[in-house]
């Protein structure tokens, strides 16, 4: 498994939503479900971050990602979308794929080794391309495993 975060089956999936607060809320009810986490400072910490400037990736990505007190290592969640929304990402594109991450709030270098493994991933145009065109959230979570498995070997 990639020793730059850590994810689980239930953090991964399809949602609907009509707004950038909505992936938010979304982020947060699945990290809340997937990981224990209280769902108001989740929520709290992320829209905190994206207050300094958007985490819009680019190409259809954004990687909302904050540090949090009691974590003890970063988790993702990953969702895509299932119509795009405006995220006021950098090159203008509406975002479908957001990688949700959560870091240890000491955790400066690791954070910083975890967003460049996300963004490592959404760069290379198969992968990108495969995250789009997943069938479900089994097919999405068995692909970032397999990606986060052969890049961690």
């Amino acid at each position: 498994m990639n020793s730059f975060f850590k994810f689980v089956p239930e953090a991964v999936g399809t949602v609907r939503v009509d707004g950038k607060k909505a992936i938010f809320d979304a982020l947060a009810s699945r990290f809340s479900a997937a990981y224990g986490l209280e769902y108001e400072p989740v929520l709290e910490a992320l829209e905190e971050r994206e207050a300094l400037g958007s985490t819009g990736f680019g190409r259809g990505v954004a990687i909302p990602h904050a540090r949090m007190d009691g974590l003890r290592q970063p988790i993702v969640s990953l969702i895509r979308l299932d119509t795009p929304v405006d995220y006021a990402s950098a090159d203008g594109m509406p975002v479908d794929i957001v990688f949700g991450l959560l870091s240890p709030a000491n955790a400066g270098a690791t954070h910083l080794h975890a967003l460049a493994a996300i963004s490592r991933m959404v760069r290379d145009e198969a992968i990108h391309r495969a995250l789009a065109d997943a069938s479900d959230s089994e097919s999405l979570y068995a692909l970032l495993t397999n990606v986060t498995d052969r890049d961690a070997a």
